[in-house]
């Protein structure tokens, strides 16, 4: 709703700028979309990671 309500404002202060803004979204959604598949990935990786690490020290607390 706030991107809307920013694209809005755009449009009034300056239309080409907002259709520009228009139409160049999906392109932008498109290139930026692997960068958000490897943080998915990596983040997985990471909590993998720390659950490793970790697991000693919850095995510790359970006794």
């Amino acid at each position: 709703m706030a991107k809307f309500l920013l694209w809005c404002i755009l449009l009034v202060i300056c239309w080409p700028l907002a259709l520009l803004a228009l139409v160049a979204y999906p392109f932008v959604w498109l290139l930026l979309l692997p960068f958000r598949i490897v943080g998915i990935a990596v983040g997985g990786v990471l909590e993998l990671v720390s659950a490793i690490i970790f697991l000693p020290v919850r095995m510790v607390r359970a006794i």
